[in-house]
């Protein structure tokens, strides 16, 4: 894949809101978990982009992925003079409207069908966030959400860069998002064994016990490099890559010899034509549970040798952000690559003797030479994809 670049690039988290302050915050090691065990994005207003009243007719999940598209498309300087049937809108979320389910479900049950809200349907639905984006936007480009789990996000931008690949549109807006911090789905987690019982997110540490639930989205404005040149739209850098594989294996736990997460590295590699040896940077799936670190490490062993790149996981700061996770770890490696700088993995202390790799503990690491970047994501169901970044 080539000729596809960032032209755009919004972030709302629960460390910062926007691109600057959010890498400023993951290289001074500034967390965003709560002393309640979750990572909610606290200092943001839906408000500085909406009407209070738009505000009260959509769901958090949407609010969010819109502050970020205008932050992303306000950059590109898009729509201005790009015909807006060229440009599409791929914003994706593991679980939609969960604040407005449980709400409303609510509601249901207890004061029945007359309370229900009429808006329930269009606050709750998946893709509401891509169809609020465009509308806000004036695009006309084909538009949808996709729902990968915790893959979500690196599907919606690798399969946005296979679009302008084939020459579909021009740009695209891409992304995830993701509000799920409600007491049903985190009820529901923990039933599963799958959060932290301390309230600690430590990916590859041997105190991990499962991860801790954020919320957030970001959002990266990709295009043709052709016409991002041609209306001299700076360019911050470029996805060369995408894999993406199905483990068919288990509905919530990867194969233990990491067959699916090798596939989408090695694919992605390919993609990008590429060798293991060209990657200076991984930035890992990282959930903090024990068996993923464990098997996501055995398959960067089996890419990369034992001998492989620097290693880290945005997760210790900004916990699991499920369906925006995989747009939030894009953007790291898109400012990874720009500033020549390697964010550390927060909460990792102590390293697994079963996840050893070079990872970046402690402090972050300058790599000014660094020039390609590879973003895991992989997801319950099995779904995996793996995103290769370029420098500019």
């Amino acid at each position: 894949m080539d000729g596809i670049v960032v032209t755009g690039r919004g972030v709302v988290s629960p460390v910062a809101t926007g691109v600057e302050a959010f890498f400023d915050a993951l290289l001074g090691m500034q967390g965003g978990i709560s002393e309640d065990g979750i990572a909610p994005c606290a200092e943001f207003d839906p408000e500085t982009t909406m009407t209070p009243k738009e505000a009260r007719r959509t769901d958090r999940f949407a609010q969010l992925a819109i502050d970020a598209a205008h932050q992303a498309a306000a950059e590109a300087d898009l729509p201005n003079g790009v015909d807006p049937r060229r440009i599409g809108v791929i914003v994706g979320t593991g679980v939609g409207g969960l604040t407005t389910l449980q709400a409303e479900c609510k509601t249901w049950l207890e004061e029945g069908d007359r309370a229900v809200s009429p808006l329930f349907v269009p606050m709750m639905m998946p893709n509401a966030a891509a169809g609020q984006i465009a509308m806000r936007l004036g695009l006309h480009g084909p538009g949808f959400s996709i729902a990968s789990a915790c893959s979500t996000g690196a599907h919606s931008i690798g399969e946005a860069a296979r679009m302008i690949q084939r020459g579909e549109v021009d740009a695209m807006i891409a992304g995830g998002t993701e509000a799920a911090l409600v007491g049903l789905c985190l009820a529901a987690f923990r039933r599963m064994g799958a959060l932290s019982r301390v309230g600690e997110s430590r990916p590859f540490d041997t105190r991990r016990d499962g991860f801790v639930m954020g919320e957030g989205s970001a959002i990266l404005v990709l295009e043709r490099e052709e016409h991002a040149r041609a209306r001299g739209a700076q360019i911050f850098a470029r996805v060369t890559g995408y894999g993406a594989s199905n483990d068919a294996f288990h509905i919530t736990q990867p194969e233990e010899n990491g067959r699916g997460a090798i596939e989408a590295m090695t694919d992605a590699l390919a993609d990008a034509d590429l060798a293991p040896s060209d990657v200076g940077y991984v930035n890992a799936h990282g959930t903090s549970t024990p068996i993923n670190d464990r098997v996501e490490t055995i398959a960067l062993r089996k890419v990369f040798s034992d001998d492989g790149p620097p290693v880290s996981s945005c997760k210790g700061a900004v916990g699991h952000t499920l369906g925006a996770a995989g747009a939030i770890e894009a953007l790291a490696c898109v400012e990874a690559l720009r500033r020549g700088a390697l964010p550390p993995t927060l909460g990792l202390e102590d390293i697994d003797p079963e996840c050893e790799a070079d990872h970046i503990a402690g402090a972050p690491r300058e790599a000014p030479d660094v020039k390609v970047a590879l973003s895991n994501s992989f997801a319950f169901g099995g779904q995996n994809a793996t995103l290769v970044l370029e420098a500019a």
